[in-house]
């Protein structure tokens, strides 16, 4: 059931954010004057249709009148229809879309410009460089793809749509009978009984995906097979495109495929990550019941449950958490901290030399830098390095209050905080 709520309060919020923050980078004095401004009529909107462009200087939601809806755009309203779903912006801020019904047939809606009737639309989605919109449509008992108002050939089912990052490619999975390929701007590929996990490489050179033949599964790289395994997941590659990693199953054992070549067998094996720099890649095993941190095919020490890992934006540094008992505590670069109940938001600095994170001791929560816990209070969330990775902020809240600390001075208290940057 669709809640309804009045949208004019969070509406004028933004634009007063946009003007403070366009005083800020002009180096204006930052004092900020506020009146009210008309945005246009008030509509009963359906709450979570409100969606802030990118840039954060637009804003759409879709609103109802009457039995009909509409895609409200910086207060500008937009044509009536039967039914209005997904409204989005393209990553540029410029462009907005979203797919509308009329009767029983179902359009997509570009800059305010209506495209075909289908009998079902799914979608859309805009390229990252925001020149190209795709979605799947069915007609009939056929499913097609429409990228820029094109339509593609007709399969019975298609799925995954993605486009490549530099936005030139677009694939996705389709099927034919009882054959399933996958499709790369507009060329077929080989038939399979099963495709699924689509991944371009960050640098859109390189097309990767998990094919099924029969009882055996295997990962195609730019149309050449790998092994066959039992299963295969967790397709990802490297952030420099070089590398690619997954894991495989053979019988009752795990293990990650880097580059072809197999590690060391787990029981179960999940959370793979290549360091920013693409040199080292981290993952968690279980060996028995108990779960340890593999780095570059070294085993970190065994827990009865580890969570992460993750890496420093320098690569050089690795945190995780692990469970020992009824206690958690937090491993930095295979040095253990200190044991607490629940432990939770790790973050590195963005200088690399600093760690925070979260943790609860019996009924408080409070902040930990660099192993040094901060105050107590009863709730406390969203820790945030600034960009010098000389300070750190936090929401806390005390009884029913809410306030910000900055480096362990606490500002006012407020009923309700959020937003900090």
């Amino acid at each position: 059931m669709r809640c309804w709520v009045m949208v004019i309060p969070l509406v004028m919020l933004l634009l007063l954010a946009n003007g403070y923050a366009q005083k800020v980078e002009e180096g204006k004095a930052i004092r900020l004057s506020t009146k009210e401004v008309p945005l246009g009529k008030i509509h009963p909107i359906i709450e979570e249709s409100f969606v802030v462009s990118p840039d954060g200087k637009r804003f759409a939601y879709v609103a109802k009148r009457g039995k009909k809806e509409l895609v409200v755009v910086d207060g500008e309203e937009g044509k009536k229809y039967d039914e209005v779903w997904g409204p989005i912006f393209s990553p540029d801020s410029k462009r907005f879309a979203y797919k509308a019904r009329r009767g029983n047939k179902w359009l997509v809606v570009v800059d305010g410009e209506e495209g075909k009737e289908y009998d079902d639309v799914w979608g859309p989605i805009f390229s990252p460089d925001s020149k190209h919109l795709a979605y799947r449509a069915r007609r009939g008992d056929k499913w097609l793809v429409v990228v820029n108002g094109e339509e593609g050939k007709e399969y019975d089912v298609v799925w995954d749509l993605i486009f490549s990052p530099d936005s030139k490619h677009l694939a996705y999975g389709a099927r034919r009978g009882d054959k399933e390929f996958v499709v790369v701007d507009g060329e077929e590929g080989k038939e399979y009984d099963d495709v699924w996990d689509l991944i371009f490489s960050p640098d859109s050179k390189h097309l990767a995906y998990v094919a099924r033949r029969g009882d055996k599964e295997f990962v195609v790289v730019d149309g050449e097979e790998g092994k066959e395994y039992d299963d295969v997941w967790d397709l990802i590659f490297s952030p420099d495109s070089k590398h690619l990693a997954y894991v495989a199953r053979r019988g009752d054992k795990e293990f990650v495929v880097v580059d072809g070549e197999e590690g060391k067998e787990y029981d179960r094996i999940g959370d793979l990550i290549f360091s920013p720099d693409s040199k080292h890649l981290a993952y968690k095993a279980m060996r028995g019941e108990k779960r340890l941190v593999v780095v570059d095919g070294e085993e970190g020490k065994e827990y009865d449950v580890v969570r992460g890992p993750i890496f420093s934006p320098d690569s050089k540094r690795l945190a995780y958490v692990a469970r020992r008992g009824n206690k958690l505590l937090v491993v930095v670069d295979g040095e253990e901290g200190k044991e607490y109940d629940v432990v939770w938001d790790l973050i590195f600095s963005p200088d690399s030399k600093r760690l925070a994170y979260v943790a609860r001791r019996g009924e408080k929560e409070f902040v930990v830098v660099d192993g040094e816990e901060g105050k107590e209070y009863d709730e406390v969330w969203d820790p945030i390095f600034s960009p010098d990775s000389k300070r750190l902020a936090y929401v806390a809240s005390r009884g029913n209050k809410l306030l910000v600390v900055v480096d362990g001075e606490e500002g006012k208290e407020y009923d309700e905080v959020w937003g900090l940057i």
